[in-house]
């Protein structure tokens, strides 16, 4: 496969952007607290894995659906084959990144969406809830107690970022969307994955959409793959930030926030060591996408 133009790379984020908005529904809180005044033109956005989740949430899901057996040992041990140039080299290359989440996308292909959705439901309330930190939920809460909207950003699939948002009861969640005709997945993406700069043309296709100033948001993140949304926004933070995206914080005098511990740093690397379909499972779904952008 020959590799993308800059300005094809370009025009398939701005596509992952804008479906990515297009299919971003108010799932959480649907306005602020009634003794709160609301403040319609300012949000926080908030990427997922590492920011408001140790890990990769998809690689929570997976191991959940393997555990329900959602997955069979030949489709394993098939995707695990199809991903193993792309884990080692770790590529950001928009083409392998497609190409490593259509993979994935094939174990959900012919299955309907709300079969996904309703596992999905099961899954977070327990494998996902005690991985939430709390230091970055209180950030959350603080933007819904100024009586501001919260979105999560992800290139995890909009679908279970959808239901995380719920869960916590934020507004709402813009993440990577695959194609689905009559209720069904097709196996394609829409655009490209959420990561890097299409988290950056989601997060301006829902201002628009929403009427927000964006000068007048906030967004959160770990990762210096996430710098094009968070320079986006007038308030951008660090929270539990990689290497890179520390020192680009300091040269600009952005906030970081560090809520990590060695003990939950330990935590987080644990499913590695995990064997069986649980291991085979998270390189599957979780490092599919997750490895994507592990945010």
């Amino acid at each position: 496969m020959s590799k993308s133009r800059p300005l094809d790379i370009l025009s398939r984020y701005r596509t992952a952007g804008r479906a990515s908005a297009n299919a971003a529904d108010v799932v959480g809180a649907l306005g602020p607290d009634p003794d709160v005044t609301p403040d319609p033109t300012a949000a926080a956005f908030f990427d997922v894995d590492n920011t408001l989740i140790r890990g990769a949430s998809v690689f929570h899901l997976a191991v959940g659906l393997a555990r329900q057996r959602y997955f069979t040992i030949p489709e394993i041990a098939q995707f695990s084959r199809k991903q193993v140039k792309f884990l080692i080299s770790g590529s950001e290359d928009l083409e392998d990144m497609e190409s490593a989440t259509e993979a994935a996308l094939s174990f959900v292909e012919g299955r309907p969406v709300s079969e996904l959705m309703a596992l999905s439901e099961g899954i977070f309330d327990d494998h996902m809830v005690d991985k939430l930190i709390p230091g970055s939920l209180a950030l959350a809460q603080g933007h819904l107690d100024a009586g501001q909207r919260v979105w999560l950003v992800t290139a995890t699939p909009v679908e279970l970022a959808a239901i995380i948002a719920r869960r916590l009861g934020l507004t709402g969640a813009l993440g990577t969307v695959a194609e689905i005709q009559d209720g069904i997945y097709t196996g394609r993406l829409v655009g490209a994955p959420l990561h890097g700069q299409a988290k950056a043309e989601a997060v301006r296709a829902i201002a628009e959409r929403e009427g927000l100033d964006l000068s007048r948001c906030s967004a959160y993140s770990d990762s210096s793959n996430d710098i094009p949304m968070l320079s986006l926004v007038g308030s951008p933070v660090a929270v539990n930030p990689d290497q890179l995206l520390r020192a680009h914080a300091k040269q600009r005098n952005w906030p970081i926030r560090d809520f990590r511990r060695r003990a939950r740093i330990r935590e987080a690397a644990a499913p590695l060591a995990v064997g069986g379909a649980g291991v085979a499972a998270g390189i599957m779904l979780g490092y599919a996408v997750g490895k994507i952008a592990r945010r």
